[in-house]
């Protein structure tokens, strides 16, 4: 029988490539005769690393490319971190799958030196790594005290300079250390109360045209519905604050009860305005309970926060 081929478009970091392999993997292992191709790529957030990814505007800037792959039709599906894909799509796209999702949290990693030392108990003025405006704003909150610095480069990169003691510690997303084999490394999992994550965050996203409906039959055997249901409620909070993957918006999410509770938090760049709440709401909705909280958090000054962060970013 004559083997049907699927083209997967992916960024060509190791973590990318350990998250697209894993995905080929698993396809050819539920569909029969199915060959799975990769074409891998350097995307321009890949290329562009001695800026901070809030001065250049991230929207896209790890997708348009592997996008650009399946809108000529050099691709069939492109596989993302969830966390790195806008919530608006090009037209004709669509996320067709969402993966079982990994631990979203963000993790706590430090060189021997500091080796000793909980988040919560490091000295003032320790170096903390990190490029995420969301982390940056919730550690400021809490930790006015530390010193915050903006990290660029992969994972290993950024294990590097750590270990050569550029920064004391630094702050990554849980999932992607589990995912590389780096889990040793995690010295302490941040708890929700202190640093929400990202949306999106530990889940892979599965991109691809809309109107195929081979290939989003075939994908589907990857879908997990607990992980969609959560991350479509956080996708959808993301895309009514119109916030984007670099603005200091947080969010948890899991299911009690058949019900589905979203947390999200919107805070100012230096931490000292921070705005939480919690929506609970039906799990077959889960975009409603998005919008919802977004409402919510808006009605406590959300947009303000937000407005006056575009507004610096304009003028820088």
């Amino acid at each position: 029988m004559t083997k049907f081929k699927l083209k997967i478009a992916s960024r060509r970091s190791k973590l990318a490539m350990v998250q697209t392999l894993w995905v080929k993997d698993q396809l050819e292992k539920n569909i029969p005769n199915l060959e799975v191709l990769v074409e891998a790529m350097a995307t321009q957030g890949d290329k562009i690393l001695d800026v901070a990814l809030a001065k250049i505007g991230d929207k896209g800037l790890f997708t348009k490319e592997l996008e650009s792959q399946m809108l000529v039709g050099r691709a069939d599906i492109a596989v993302h971190s969830l966390k790195d894909l806008p919530t608006n799509l090009p037209s004709g796209l669509t996320l067709g799958c969402i993966t079982k999702r990994e631990d979203p949290a963000d993790a706590l990693v430090v060189n021997k030196k500091n080796n000793c030392y909980k988040l919560e108990t490091l000295p003032a003025g320790s170096i903390v790594g990190t490029s995420s405006l969301r982390r940056l704003a919730q550690l400021r909150n809490k930790y006015p005290h530390l010193v915050f610095k903006d990290i660029r480069g992969n994972v290993i990169t950024r294990l590097e300079k750590l270990d050569a003691e550029e920064f004391d510690c630094i702050i990554l997303a849980a999932a992607g250390l589990k995912r590389l084999g780096f889990e040793s490394r995690i010295h302490q999992i941040i708890p929700d109360e202190i640093s929400l994550h990202a949306v999106g965050q530990g889940a892979l996203g599965i991109e691809c045209k809309s109107d195929d409906k081979k290939v989003l039959e075939i994908i589907n055997v990857l879908e997990d519905k607990p992980t969609s249901q959560r991350c479509l409620a956080e996708r959808s909070f993301l895309r009514e604050l119109e916030g984007g993957c670099q603005v200091p918006i947080g969010v948890n999410s899991k299911i009690q009860n058949e019900q589905l509770c979203l947390t999200g938090m919107v805070a100012s760049l230096d931490g000292e305005r921070l705005i939480k709440d919690e929506y609970i709401g039906n799990i077959n909705d889960p975009e409603e309970v998005g919008k919802e909280l977004a409402k919510r958090l808006k009605l406590q000054g959300a947009e303000e926060i937000l407005n006056e962060i575009f507004e610096q970013f304009r003028e820088n």
